[in-house]
């Protein structure tokens, strides 16, 4: 091949290259949107069979963990989303496709919670957490200008060593790019565990939504 033939098969890679990403973003997309409601437990007796892979969301009950499933999914009403936090009160199941599983779990640290319903979701998702084997991984939903409170670490220092996490930064929109890296790199260090991982997510902008979608599909063997 001359030197001719090789500018020109360069020039057409670099032309191609654009259409390939526009292609592999649109086929990562369409990974999410079939994903339907499955069913929802209260109790421990009432959770599917212990079977396949499943990503779940935890986080604080005004974080913003509904709204990123319905941006992760391109659907705005899969997940039920309240002005009032605490609205979460069931483990909810959504099927991506069969054995693959997303999972919406409770909200916490929501203060008018009444005492014995806290104490339920406590026993509940830390028994969810620690003993679920179709658990691939877990996504804990932060505001990314509250950081990481001290409820939040509690999980990760409860999950963390036998749960891959990812740290979800959502509402990056209210943030500079220069603030979003340096909070993101804060957390990574923090996490401290090169099997946890951190980005963010602005659900206005879909900012961010490139990255919790190759994380999950990644968890759940979709690519």
């Amino acid at each position: 091949m001359n030197r001719v033939q090789k500018f020109c098969a360069r020039l057409y890679i670099i032309h191609q290259l654009p259409i390939q990403l526009e292609y592999n973003d649109h086929l990562m997309s369409n990974l999410f949107q079939q994903t339907q409601y499955l069913t929802s437990a209260f109790e421990l007796s009432q959770i599917l069979p212990d079977e396949g892979r499943e990503v779940a969301f935890a986080g604080r009950s005004n974080a913003g963990k509904s709204s990123a499933i319905n941006c992760l999914t391109h659907q705005k009403k899969l997940c039920k989303t309240s002005k009032t936090p605490g609205r979460t009160q069931l483990i909810n199941f959504f099927e991506i496709e069969e054995d693959k599983r997303l999972v919406d779990l409770p909200g916490y640290g929501f203060a008018k919670v009444p005492t014995k319903l806290r104490e339920h979701w406590g026993t509940v998702l830390s028994t969810f957490l620690l003993e679920r084997k179709a658990l691939a991984g877990l996504v804990i939903v932060v505001d990314i200008r509250r950081g990481i409170s001290n409820i939040d670490q509690a999980l990760i220092d409860l999950v963390g060593h036998q749960v891959d996490l990812h740290i979800l930064l959502t509402k990056s929109d209210k943030l500079s790019k220069a603030a979003i890296s340096k909070t993101i790199s804060s957390v990574k260090q923090a996490l401290g565990n090169d099997r946890h991982s951190a980005s963010s997510l602005s659900i206005l902008n879909r900012q961010g939504l490139d990255h919790l979608e190759s994380k999950c599909a990644h968890w759940l063997n979709l690519i």
